[in-house]
């Protein structure tokens, strides 16, 4: 572990903190452009969706490979070139002259968010030892929180005051002011480290992810679902053959053989799915309400996790698997009461129920997890935690569509409850592990 000072180690955190929270803004943000950019650019409608889609599937496959380079190159300066390339393209995303050179540069920022995410990971692990992450993952949480809660609010405001162009340029500002706080800060370059890695294996596991993600994450067409589910099963067989082969393989499977990681990697992908299905499904569930009382329906689900995560910190530094491990059976019970009844006041308990499980967990399993990731493979532990997150978040959100298409829109809420159940019990073995 790289010894700092004080001041160094609060100014390490605090670059990371800038950068995370550019993130979710840029998901929701792109998301919320998607109409007006269609509208106001040249080029074919059919490339709208993909100004999203290009982002999150870059972002999914440049992960493990930006956590391994992180790892052996200078951390500080690895995770300042993420910023300077998301700041880069954000700000060109804002002056592009049609759709297919926006969706060009949001593929470009996908892999400089990958490299932020993956470079920022590796320098707080680097400079924190075990004992303080789960604190350090508690401002975390809280920044992630704010960022997702405010996120849809902050883009319609963006628009409203500069049009579509302002949501690209803000977080662009947001990623300079990262790079500007990082200026000064060491190296936190490990030395010795063997000069050949694992490429192949980093960039198949990449690319596969990154179908998956895709082809289940996106209402894409018939066809182009098929062709990336083939391609999700053609990667993970030459990705198995090559790894096999692999004296020193990028993917770090020895902590997938952690019980209490692969625990904690499936509840924050448990907590994850059950978000994005609630915000998804509570809006229909209430299509009775009225504008208002929908915006506190999803200010219910969503706000709490601004206000509790540094609790949730406190709390973790005792209980964190009870806590976690009940938040997930509470959230499980939730969405599985609603199935019985559709009346407002249900569907507000049932709101804030789940804000608050989500709220006082935010962070609590990304800092359980990582304390067992070694400090010198700080970037490719936190991306390989990222990518669980992302793949079960993403296979929960398809389920619980294909549940809600099938049967009914509270139907969706089964999936992600059961998610949840799963994610429990493996938890309660773990730590009989």
């Amino acid at each position: 572990m790289f010894h700092l000072s004080v001041r160094h180690r609060r100014r390490v955190l605090v670059a990371d903190l800038i950068s995370t929270a550019v993130f979710p803004l840029a998901i929701t943000g792109s998301t919320a452009v998607i109409p007006a950019a269609t509208a106001d650019l040249s080029g074919p409608d059919a490339l709208g969706p993909w100004i999203v889609v290009g982002y999150n599937g870059l972002f999914a496959a440049a992960l493990l490979l930006a956590g391994v380079l992180a790892d052996r190159t200078s951390r500080t300066k690895f995770f300042a070139l993420g910023n300077i390339v998301v700041a880069v393209a954000g700000v060109l995303s804002a002056f592009a002259p049609d759709l297919g050179t926006l969706v060009a540069l949001r593929i470009l920022a996908g892999v400089g968010a990958a490299m932020c995410a993956a470079g920022g990971s590796a320098m707080v692990l680097a400079v924190y030892p075990p004992e303080d992450r789960h604190r350090v993952y508690g401002y975390v949480g809280a920044v992630l929180g704010t960022s997702l809660a405010l996120g849809p609010f902050a883009a319609q405001g963006l628009m409203a005051l500069g049009g579509w162009p302002m949501v690209f340029v803000v977080p662009a500002a947001v990623a300079g002011i990262a790079v500007l706080t990082s200026i000064g800060l060491p190296s936190l370059r490990t030395n010795n480290l063997p000069k050949e890695f694992d490429l192949a294996g980093a960039v198949l596991f990449g690319l596969t992810i990154a179908a998956a993600v895709t082809a289940f994450g996106f209402a894409l067409p018939v066809w182009a679902t098929i062709g990336l589910l083939a391609a999700t099963a053609a990667g993970t067989a030459l990705l198995v053959r090559v790894e096999r082969r692999t004296a020193d393989p990028a993917i770090p499977l020895d902590l997938l053989r952690i019980p209490t990681y692969r625990a904690y990697a499936l509840g924050t992908g448990a907590f994850m799915g059950i978000l994005v299905v609630g915000l998804t499904v509570l809006p229909q569930l209430g299509a009775h309400l009225g504008a208002g009382q929908v915006g506190l329906l999803l200010s219910l689900l969503t706000i709490p996790s601004t206000l509790l995560p540094l609790l949730a910190a406190r709390i973790a530094r005792r209980w964190a698997a009870p806590l976690v491990t009940l938040a997930l059976i509470i959230c499980a019970g939730t969405a599985f009461a609603l199935q019985l009844t559709k009346s407002p006041l249900a569907l507000f308990v049932g709101a804030a129920i789940l804000g608050i499980c989500l709220g006082l967990t935010e962070g609590v399993p990304d800092g359980q997890a990582l304390k067992h990731v070694p400090y010198h493979r700080g970037g490719a532990g936190a991306a390989l935690f990222s990518t669980t997150r992302m793949t079960v978040e993403t296979l929960t959100l398809a389920a619980a569509t294909g549940a809600a298409t099938l049967l009914t829109p509270a139907a969706a809420l089964i999936v992600p409850g059961a998610v949840c159940l799963a994610a429990a019990a493996t938890l309660h073995h773990a730590r009989d592990r």
